[in-house]
């Protein structure tokens, strides 16, 4: 019962185009940004700390700022299973929505096999049943990883996760939105073929 009232939720949410977790809804504030979108793509690439899946040595590289809690951000995990062949896509971590966040953002990129274990978890997470166990026992240097990552994403004025940093792959041009979206969708917004 409990995992159909979150999945009617989520389905609601989606249909009214709710599609990102906001840090409103964790407390915290949104701060003005310091990094201005053409210098995103650049700052994101030099800064950000996480795991690369897809097509390693394509030239394009997307960018997706995610905390564990999200299911918008499971959402566009698997909106993105369809485009691996073609891009690069890097999941950097944050941690606003709660205190599983840390611990599980920690797991994802210690994990051996990050691509199944992201997996194993977003499927966790929209199965309603919470994601990954993680050890509240995180090295110092992986917290505060993920803590810069966090810090970097106000930086870029995100108040809501999933964010996308990439370029377009025809113009070059520097592109971002907040919010899951669907395979189409993405691939438009990246240049991509879908």
């Amino acid at each position: 019962m409990n995992t159909r009232l979150f999945a009617l939720s989520l389905s609601l949410a989606m249909a009214l185009g709710l599609s990102a977790c906001s840090r409103e809804e964790s407390g915290s504030a949104a701060t003005a940004p310091t990094i201005a979108t053409p210098q995103a793509y650049e700052a994101v690439a030099a800064q950000g700390k996480g795991f690369s899946v897809g097509a390693l040595m394509s030239a394009q590289t997307v960018y997706v700022l995610f905390d564990p809690q999200c299911p918008h951000c499971a959402h566009l995990w698997q909106a993105a299973q369809p485009l691996l062949g073609q891009t690069r896509f890097v999941w950097i971590p944050v941690a606003i929505l709660g205190p599983k966040s840390l611990p599980q953002g920690a797991a994802l990129l210690q994990a051996a096999d990050p691509q199944a274990t992201m997996t194993a978890h977003e499927q966790s997470v929209l199965g309603g049943s919470g994601g990954i166990a993680a050890s509240a026992s995180i090295p110092a240097e992986v917290e505060q990883a993920i803590r810069a990552n966090t810090t970097l994403l106000g930086q870029l004025g995100a108040d809501a996760v999933p964010f996308i940093v990439a370029r377009h792959r025809q113009s070059g041009q520097v592109v971002t939105q907040a919010g899951a979206m669907a395979t189409d969708a993405l691939a438009r917004l990246i240049g991509a073929t879908p």
